[in-house]
């Protein structure tokens, strides 16, 4: 399969160019900037992308490629940084510039034939984010684009196919940045348009079954969107050699445990293992009011649920798991050091050393939206693909203090009415995350004619890209009000409900 190589020099857009490349319908791969010349080659690249990054060049410790990177013979696109190390390896000048250029900016297009350029209007708004500035041009190099601010703003060696930005095409401040992406990976870089869910379907399936042979796979089904696409995958792959252990923990939302068993036991017909631990883990967290705490017996009674499943499930090689690319991919810190950070995987975190399996991660080369769309390509319900984002902990983390299965069964229906409206008016689809959170607050309250005592619910409803920072979200009156009226009427023990109007940061998504 054709790629595109994106060496990581610790800008904070390296995955947005990662995206755009895949939305040209191209497949791409972000490594470390101190990839050696050997394991680049071997992922036989088409072409290689130098990403922007907070260093200077010619800072001491500055982050640097091998120089061999450019005799590697196909085509570079040096990005911000990436054209300032171009300019520092072939031969050029990099200076502090006077005016330090962040924001938008305007590109004049002067060499509106280049394979690089075309297709843009000859005046076209960019995002610069630099202080540093290409001043003298390596040998073999011409200009061919401007900006306010950098007589280099785009540069070009034709016959070596070596092409340098000194600015963010991949960010959406540059309206037509995905041209120049186009452009460098169709036309001059030769790709197709072979990056499609279908494809990938096939590759996979094929490169699920080599691997596996005739070998059983367990995986961790949560039913939340990462686990039920691999679910799907592998089970397209290997059939019945595939068990998934679903652990009820008693923590789910209303219908959780039934709407998994049919999707997955009775229509994928899947060999699913179903335990019912509800009961040990109330156990575990009756009287427990400090958050913390509750996550760490949550964590530590699955682990154990878990563990004994796997021994009743039989004896397999490979434990599979749902983690996706942004959750393996290596970052590099700020302080340009060797990239060593890599995220810890987050579906069946944590297992003990004893359980050996191998790990097989069918979607580890995955965006988010990408398993969306696999997951609808491999057939699963529009309502599981675009599920909203659940919590490991569950219901859990949205009560506040004790949890007892009263309260569990007084923030169920809530959060049901929450939902139930959510998708009747359309909202659901539009936001992050909408939820409610039982307080440990009782206030007054007349129902009837009779003077009440009860609960108090608090709506949560954000919007976000990521879950890293968020907004609450405006929904409107009327909306409110039904939710408001449903759950004070129809959920015996809430009088009072009250509307989360914090953004992240400062406060979180979740309560605890």
């Amino acid at each position: 399969m054709e790629q595109i190589v994106i060496l990581d020099f610790g800008s904070q857009y390296t995955q947005v160019i990662a995206r755009r490349i895949r939305e040209a319908r191209v497949y791409c791969s972000i490594v470390p900037y101190n990839t050696s010349l050997t394991e680049i080659n071997k992922l036989n690249p088409v072409g290689i992308i130098l990403s922007g990054g907070p260093s200077s060049v010619y800072a001491k410790g500055a982050p640097k490629p091998t120089a061999k990177i450019f005799d590697i013979g196909c085509p570079v696109l040096g990005i911000c940084y990436g054209l300032q190390l171009i300019g520092h390896f072939l031969g050029g000048k990099v200076e502090g510039g006077e005016k330090r250029e962040f924001g938008k900016g305007n590109l004049n297009i002067l060499v509106p034939d280049s394979a690089l350029l075309q297709g843009l209007n000859q005046n076209t708004q960019i995002w610069n984010s630099h202080g540093d500035k290409l001043t003298t041009l390596p040998d073999g190099f011409h200009i061919a684009a401007v900006s306010e601010n950098s007589e280099q703003a785009v540069i070009e060696n034709t016959p070596r196919k070596i092409y340098g930005l000194q600015f963010h095409p991949e960010v959406a401040h540059t309206p037509q940045g995905s041209i120049i992406i186009q452009n460098f990976v169709h036309k001059i870089c030769g790709c197709g348009s072979d990056w499609t869910m279908k494809n990938y379907v096939d590759a996979s399936v094929q490169e699920i079954r080599d691997r596996v042979g005739q070998d059983k796979v367990i995986l961790g089904l949560s039913g939340g969107v990462d686990s039920s696409v691999a679910a799907a995958l592998i089970h397209k792959a290997i059939g019945s050699q595939l068990t998934c252990i679903f652990v009820n923990n008693g923590l789910l939302r209303g219908n959780e445990a039934k709407a998994v068993r049919d999707l997955f036991e009775r229509n994928f017909h899947m060999q699913l293992q179903y335990e019912n631990a509800a009961e040990q883990f109330l156990e575990k967290l009756k009287g427990v009011t400090n958050p913390e705490r509750k996550r760490k017996i949550i964590g530590k009674t699955f682990i154990k649920v878990f563990e004994k499943a796997t021994r009743r499930a039989g004896d397999a090689k490979f434990l599979a798991q749902g983690t996706l690319y942004p959750d393996v991919i290596e970052s590099v810190p700020i302080d340009g050091n060797p990239a060593a950070l890599i995220k810890s995987h987050h579906n069946v975190g944590g297992l003990p050393k004893k359980m050996k399996f191998e790990l097989l991660e069918p979607l580890k080369c995955l965006f988010k939206d990408e398993v969306r769309q696999l997951g609808l390509e491999l057939g699963l319900p529009h309502e599981v693909v675009f599920r909203q984002p659940f919590p490991g902990p569950g219901l859990a983390v949205r009560i506040l203090g004790e949890i007892t299965p009263k309260r569990l069964r007084i923030l169920r229906e809530a959060d049901t009415i929450i939902l139930e409206e959510m998708k009747k008016s359309g909202w659901y689809y539009k936001v992050w995350q909408s939820f409610g959170v039982l307080l440990p607050v009782r206030s007054v309250g007349v129902m009837g004619d009779e003077r009440t005592y009860e609960n108090t619910l608090a709506i949560r409803v954000v919007e976000s890209s990521d879950g890293m920072t968020a907004d609450w979200v405006k929904l409107p009156y009327d909306l409110l009000e039904r939710m408001s009226n449903r759950i004070i009427n129809e959920v015996k023990g809430i009088n009072r409900v009250t509307l989360d109007i914090s953004s992240k940061p400062p406060a979180t998504i979740e309560w605890e």
